[in-house]
């Protein structure tokens, strides 16, 4: 079983498109500056990944909601769907839903007249407003959680309740959320260096996502085709990964995609910068393609976008569509010195040229919450 992935769309801190994210990380730009939506003075950590999209008002409400609303539109604009009547089921990855429109009321006023409206905070009002909404379901289990929702957009199709589904995820950085990270990280990072030996741990960033999924049809194929998504929770600890359920992922996605190891011809890597994440994740990788005469090339987007949370799975599937269509595989920015557990792993230290047919997407939580998905190169 096989779906098309008709359209799609992007917005993150170092792009407003796909093409211009892509183009920004295969020149090696990064994302990263001084921490402008609250005051960096409380924390150790002082610099993000944003959207820089505030302007002279500063701070507002509803921002992950605005990214949404415009990646779902590029999103189906992209894939031909552009008639305003025509409606669909949209599936919604997030780890923070509209977290920081809470704060901002509780802590500055700020909402909309009459207060906070509690509906607002799932996406599901800021879709159905649009009018190209049938029905909205946010998906909040972590950073997994596009590529859960991805995974549940294929169910959707093979039980015939929907032909197209339009697969999205959002978040925008929140207070609460990296005062934890800053302070249950021992070391302050000033960058996500993924993999290298001067990792220093996760960095947040912002931005949101948006596929067009559809039932594949004879003789058609669009920016990509989806082969399968493994799915798993294990739930084995609250923050730390488990190399035998990433390693279970995997093949659960290599036997739903009918691919071996040895066909993957590129990993976009989770990478979160993060000391046990990285090695949990190159020791799983290297189990599975250690046997590989020529193994894939990897790499991890997150040293220049951020963490980008829920949407983050997505935003890795959308940049390897563009890597097999230009037959370039972004850097990981700042890789020098290779972390033991990933010394035998092919990494991309610089840009790559090659030709990709296969890539392999990862997408691990909290929680043990983790996703992989197997797509094939398309012809647009």
């Amino acid at each position: 079983m096989s779906w098309d992935i008709a359209g799609m769309a992007a917005i993150a801190s170092i792009g407003e498109s796909p093409a211009e994210i892509f183009r920004s990380l295969t020149a090696s730009r990064t994302g990263i500056a001084p921490l402008r939506a609250f005051e960096a003075e409380r924390y150790r950590t002082r610099h993000a990944y944003e959207i820089d999209d505030r302007g002279g008002a500063g701070e507002r409400p509803f921002r992950a909601s605005e990214w949404l609303r415009t990646v779902v539109a590029a999103a189906l604009a992209d894939a031909g769907l552009a008639d305003p009547g025509e409606r669909y089921p949209v599936l919604v990855g997030t780890t923070l839903r509209e977290l920081r429109s809470a704060e901002l009321w509780w802590t500055q006023g700020r909402a909309e007249p009459g207060g906070l409206d509690a509906d607002r905070l799932d996406f599901t009002r800021a879709l159905r407003d649009t009018g190209r909404a049938a029905e909205v379901h946010t998906v909040a289990c972590a950073c997994a959680a596009s590529l859960y929702a991805l995974a549940m957009a294929t169910d959707l199709i093979d039980l015939g309740l929907a032909d197209t589904v339009v697969v999205a995820g959002a978040d925008s950085i929140t207070e609460s959320a990296f005062g934890v990270i800053d302070r249950v990280q021992t070391a302050t990072p000033d960058a996500v260096r993924p993999f290298d030996s001067t990792h220093r741990g996760m960095i947040m960033g912002e931005g949101a996502a948006a596929v067009v999924l559809c039932r594949r049809r004879r003789g058609y194929s669009g920016r990509a085709l989806l082969r399968g998504v493994g799915v798993n929770c294990d739930a084995r600890h609250a923050t730390a990964p488990d190399g035998a359920s990433i390693r279970a992922v995997i093949a659960d996605a290599h036997k739903r995609a009918g691919v071996h190891p040895a066909e993957i011809d590129l990993v976009m890597m989770h990478g979160t910068g993060t000391r046990h994440n990285d090695a949990v994740e190159a020791s799983a990788l290297a189990d599975v393609f250690g046997a590989v005469a020529a193994p894939p090339v990897m790499t991890a987007i997150k040293s220049m976008t951020g963490h980008t949370l829920g949407g983050s799975g997505l935003l890795s599937l959308i940049m390897a569509t563009l890597a097999m269509r230009h037959g370039l595989v972004p850097p990981i920015r700042g890789l020098t010195d290779p972390i033991p557990e990933a010394e035998g792993l092919n990494l991309a230290r610089d840009r790559v040229r090659t030709r990709p047919e296969v890539a392999q997407i990862h997408a691990f939580g909290f929680g043990g919450i983790n996703a992989v998905a197997v797509i094939e190169k398309g012809i647009r």
